[in-house]
């Protein structure tokens, strides 16, 4: 990749005074999988959306606003919403009952070519790049561990027809040895963090846990020269000090929502 694509990564993650005074607090960088008016959306260094909710004009509007603009795009799962679901719905490899999707199938010609359908009409409506979900169901204890070679191919694809576009993978740090050349940069999630999907519970991570996987995140990050964006998620003020805390020593990049990032964050 080409070391001016990097330049918006090094810009200071957020806003926050040394005494974690919570009115400082603004994240540069913004996940929201929901339909946000676009004029609500601004200054952002980094934005990602899923962009079934937004027109060509739209985008317009928010790259105006924004320095880089990404699209969202599962390369493990489809939901049942998303418009290519209906094209892939009976090659698909079961079900993920936490986010009511199914699991893709790498091996099919049919898969990769509606998945390139998909990155086509979202660069044909104007966005900078497009964030790749998923990753982590293709590493050791994955749903499709077995595709590892095939999800590979699919990147490498992408990324061949779209040279000046940008990429960031979500999760799977034990494939940056192959991925990490056609990407530029990884989303780590829950880092400080730990949701309960079963109690609905938002928390912090168990120290030793969250100094064990920072440690293995940032070990990763030096040997690839990948940039990280951190995701946590968090439905209070006190939890959110909480994350801000332990994460505004790092330098990395790093964003505090709603588990279902349906709206621009907010905390009671």
């Amino acid at each position: 990749m080409l070391l001016t694509k990097y330049f918006f990564w090094f810009l200071p993650s957020l806003l926050v005074s040394s005494s974690l005074n919570l009115n400082y607090y603004r994240s540069t960088v913004l996940f929201c999988y929901g339909r946000v008016k676009p004029e609500l959306i601004k200054d952002y260094n980094i934005v990602v959306l899923e962009s079934m909710h937004y027109k060509i004009d739209d985008v317009k509007r928010i790259k105006k606003q924004n320095k880089k603009v990404y699209a969202y795009l599962s390369v493990g799962e489809v939901n049942v919403l998303a418009k290519h679901y209906k094209d892939l719905k009976d090659i698909t490899l079961g079900k993920n009952e936490n986010w009511n999707s199914h699991y893709l199938d790498l091996k099919k010609p049919e898969t990769i070519k509606s998945l390139m359908k998909v990155v086509e009409n979202i660069f044909e409506n104007g966005y900078d790049g497009i964030f790749l979900d998923n990753l982590d169901n293709f590493a050791t204890y994955g749903k499709q561990k077995s595709q590892q070679k095939e999800l590979i191919s699919l990147i490498k694809k992408i990324n061949d027809k779209y040279p000046k576009k940008s990429f960031i993978q979500n999760a799977g740090l034990e494939l940056l040895g192959s991925t990490h050349k056609y990407i530029d940069g990884v989303v780590v999630e829950s880092v400080a963090t730990d949701y309960s999907f079963k109690d609905k519970k938002y928390q912090l991570k168990n120290k030793a846990d969250f100094q064990a996987k920072l440690s293995e995140i940032k070990t990763a990050h030096k040997k690839y020269n990948v940039p990280v964006i951190l995701v946590e998620y968090a439905d209070t003020k006190v939890l959110l000090k909480g994350i801000v805390k332990r994460l505004s020593g790092t330098n990395f990049q790093y964003f505090v929502g709603k588990i279902d990032l349906q709206k621009l964050p907010s905390y009671k």
